[in-house]
């Protein structure tokens, strides 16, 4: 039987799988799915936290004893997340001993900072310190006031995967807010080897708002791209990512022990159920990326994912001339990315509104 997972690995895609709780923890599923299906780091975020919590009682004694000790919600959610992604960290460490990139897990800074430069800085160091693991990733939004966060998160030895990346441009400045950090790190002195980062691409979303549009034009132009701007998108996010990597400054640091910051394809749970349930999988395999999958992609992949070796080098101007046809026919590509930037903004806000809810019901429960 021919393993599909083990393919995507041999072809130099990292397999990260989107999802943690602490019964995947405690039951040894997490080192199962490391063990047996390829899987060599985790992302979280809190929409994922809240459903953990809600779903089960192995929050409950911690929660009580928090609760117990006068802590208010935020902070009650700031002692059950760490725990568990340190948890984690644990697991994957064999990973991260094994791999030179790998074995990482990922927690993002609070939400509600995604705006705000400072207190996101604030945040990252918190959650550095607290989880206190080599192979934990700080998960820091890609909003203009992130910029700078990154930077500074880097420039003091804080490894970082940077998230809600939908636009070239902006990628290109959250790779320049990295090389920035490196340069500042290795300046105070800092060992570059040990700062790790990745950027968030998200795809499937580029696919839903296009598509939308693509539906209300209603010529048969606009409908034969369907489907066709996610992959088109992530393909010119690599071509960038090559022409950084092949840059003199790179080369520099790359000199003094830099790591490189690897794409991570995100959102690569299909939507739209006319689409192959593995296409952000098997169209955007390259070597030194990462593929972050929900449990049921990471499923449908080891079931039939027909994986064919690298679908994106040199594709960047066939890549290109996708998305100019997908404006010619109308699409405002301009706003298409404002629209998912806004729209991925306020729903990271929201999975934290989410996640506060969750956590004052459980402090509720066990005080009754």
């Amino acid at each position: 039987m021919s393993d599909h997972l083990k393919d995507l690995s041999d072809a130099g895609v990292s397999i990260w799988l989107d999802d943690l709780s602490r019964e995947r923890i405690e039951t040894g599923n997490l080192a199962e799915l490391v063990a047996a299906k390829h899987v060599v780091g985790v992302t979280t975020n809190p929409t994922i936290f809240a459903s953990a919590i809600a779903d089960g009682e192995r929050y409950d004694d911690q929660v009580r004893r928090l609760v117990a000790d006068g802590k208010n919600v935020d902070e009650v959610i700031f002692e059950l997340t760490t725990e568990d992604v340190r948890n984690a960290c644990d697991v994957l460490e064999p990973a991260a001993q094994a791999t030179k990139h790998d074995g990482k897990v990922s927690i993002e800074v609070e939400p509600d900072l995604a705006n705000d430069t400072d207190a996101t800085i604030a945040s990252a160091q918190a959650l550095w310190k607290a989880v206190d693991r080599s192979n934990v990733l700080i998960k820091i939004p890609a909003t203009q006031e992130g910029l700078p966060a990154i930077t500074a998160a880097i420039a003091e030895g804080i490894s970082v995967n940077v998230t809600l990346i939908f636009a070239i441009t902006r990628y290109q400045d959250v790779m320049e807010a990295y090389l920035a950090g490196l340069e500042k790190a290795h300046e105070a002195g800092i060992d570059l080897s040990t700062i790790e980062s990745v950027a968030s691409f998200f795809v499937s979303r580029v696919d839903s708002e296009v598509d939308t549009r693509l539906e209300a034009i209603g010529t048969d132009e606009a409908l034969e791209l369907r489907g066709k701007a996610a992959v088109a998108n992530a393909r010119l996010a690599y071509a960038a990512y090559q022409d950084v990597i092949a840059s003199e400054r790179w080369a520099r640091l790359a000199e003094a022990g830099a790591n490189p910051q690897r794409p991570l394809w995100a959102s690569t749970g299909v939507k739209n159920p006319d689409y192959p349930d593995t296409l952000y999988v098997t169209e955007l395999v390259v070597a030194d990326t990462v593929n972050t999958m929900p449990e049921k992609t990471l499923e449908a992949v080891a079931d039939h994912a027909d994986v064919q070796g690298d679908k994106v080098s040199g594709t960047a101007d066939e890549a290109g001339a996708t998305i100019e046809r997908i404006r010619e026919v109308g699409v405002d590509w301009n706003d298409v990315i404002l629209a998912l930037e806004t729209e991925g903004v306020d729903k990271f806000k929201k999975s934290w509104t989410e996640l506060v809810e969750t956590v004052q019901g459980q402090m509720e429960k066990v005080t009754r």
